[in-house]
């Protein structure tokens, strides 16, 4: 009786989940996006469809909408970069240095997340027009910034800072000093050292950074009205054309440059990704 007990097998137990609910939590997350995020979009290139492909061709190849897109991707493209440099120096200093007021700083890199767009946007306006504090000092200088095409980088600039100080200075604060001092020991001077230690473990944060900033200033609408002038041709940002548009009722036309303007920004997104993606790759495999 013992022996043939023994050559029963037991059924295997499934393994147990660390966290318990995947199916259940899965289902929400799933019918949250589509709620939040697919169905808009969905109804979004809906809504584009009723223009038809002629139609929709001569909404978005119309000079007005590509100076429009060329102006906001190009002035969004601009601050991120500017957004890079700065802000990893800024991180640099707030994760390196103590200095009196440092947790002041520290805060006031957050006010942009906490402003309102359009309080932003007066104050940046009431500072660089030509009679502005700024504005009057860069006036003898053939530089105006308000009512600009550059007016819109400035603005773009202040929103996106926060994104890069945020995601790089985490990473700078959790960087082994001992790895850096071992290397000045050897001989490596400071310029090496930031080069060839400091870069390549920040560069994936940098990028996240600049994605970050760069999304956030693609959309970007209430700071930058004030300050941009928004003549036609100029300094009209692609958003503000869509919300033109909703004004005068010309509903599938504004759905058609979203539609362009959502397609760009995923495609230039996803190669952000990837590349961030690679960098990580690259970076374990350099470390292994």
């Amino acid at each position: 009786m013992a022996a043939t007990a023994r050559e029963i097998p037991f059924p295997a137990r499934p393994p147990r989940r660390v966290l318990p609910g995947f199916g259940l939590t899965l289902g929400y997350t799933l019918l949250y996006l589509s709620l939040i995020v697919l169905l808009p979009l969905g109804a979004t290139f809906l809504k584009t469809a009723d223009l038809g492909w002629p139609a929709f061709w001569q909404v978005v190849t119309s000079p007005r909408v590509l100076a429009s897109l060329r102006l906001s991707f190009g002035a969004a493209a601009l601050a991120a970069l500017v957004n890079t440099f700065a802000g990893l120096l800024v991180a640099w200093v707030l994760a390196r240095y103590e200095f009196p007021f440092r947790r002041l700083i520290d805060a006031l890199v957050d006010l942009p997340f906490a402003l309102p767009t359009a309080v932003a946007g007066i104050a940046l306006t009431a500072l660089y027009s030509p009679g502005g504090w700024i504005g009057r000092l860069l006036a003898p200088l053939g530089i105006q910034v308000a009512y600009t095409p550059l007016g819109v980088v400035v603005a773009l600039v202040f929103i996106g800072l926060p994104f890069v100080v945020r995601t790089v200075q985490p990473v700078l604060e959790d960087l082994d000093r001992e790895v850096e001092q071992a290397a000045a020991t050897l001989g490596a001077s400071s310029a090496q050292i930031v080069l060839r230690l400091v870069l390549p473990t920040v560069w994936p944060a940098l990028l996240t950074g600049f994605a970050l900033a760069f999304a956030r200033a693609i959309g970007e609408y209430g700071s930058v009205i004030f300050i941009a002038g928004n003549m036609p041709m100029v300094s009209e940002i692609a958003p503000l054309l869509i919300v033109t548009k909703l004004e005068q009722y010309e509903y599938a036309s504004a759905t058609a440059i979203a539609v362009v303007m959502l397609l760009i920004s995923f495609f230039l997104l996803l190669g952000i990704n990837a590349l961030q993606g690679w960098s990580q790759r690259r970076l374990g495999a350099g470390g292994a």
